[in-house]
């Protein structure tokens, strides 16, 4: 019984620091924060992947926190089949392959071999990509494991 209610209230506190560090203006995310966000995305895709793409879509709750937030890829096509980046929604359905940054970096090539990588390991991607709070480009690092032989997910933070 006890053990019950430490899980709950730990689960409560969780819940409550992601919609305070979300609501925080200004604020940039750090690594450790995207890390723990690839986490949780890893569990929810594992768990029933269909309503995790709808959520992230959708963008907000604890999977847009600051200027960090998830995306998701098919790993056999490299097509975008979720985006938290509400500047970015046009990339669903986009192969990653074919994204380059404001300086040519083919960043997008770098995302999708991370995605092939073993499951659960995590490969660090850096780039130039627009801020949900910001359509210029900025400088960012990108966190992207292979989730399950279909998909692969990543998160990043701005520097």
């Amino acid at each position: 019984m006890v053990r019950k209610i430490i899980i709950a209230a730990t689960g409560a506190v969780l819940a409550l620091s992601s919609a305070a560090f979300a609501q925080q203006a200004g604020r940039l995310a750090d690594g450790a924060e995207a890390r723990a966000m690839l986490e949780n995305v890893v569990i929810e895709v594992k768990v029933n992947r269909e309503q995790a793409f709808e959520m992230f879509n959708a963008g907000g709750g604890r999977f847009l926190n600051g200027d960090i937030y998830v995306f998701c890829t098919n790993a056999g096509n490299g097509k975008f089949v979720a985006m938290g980046n509400g500047n970015a929604k046009d990339l669903l359905g986009q192969d990653v392959r074919t994204l380059k940054d404001a300086t040519g970096k083919a960043y997008g090539q770098e995302i999708f071999a991370a995605g092939q990588k073993p499951e659960g390991e995590i490969t660090e991607v850096s780039y130039l990509f627009a801020k949900p709070s910001d359509p210029k480009p900025a400088a960012k690092t990108s966190f992207v494991t292979r989730v399950d032989e279909d998909f692969a997910c990543g998160v990043g933070y701005y520097k």
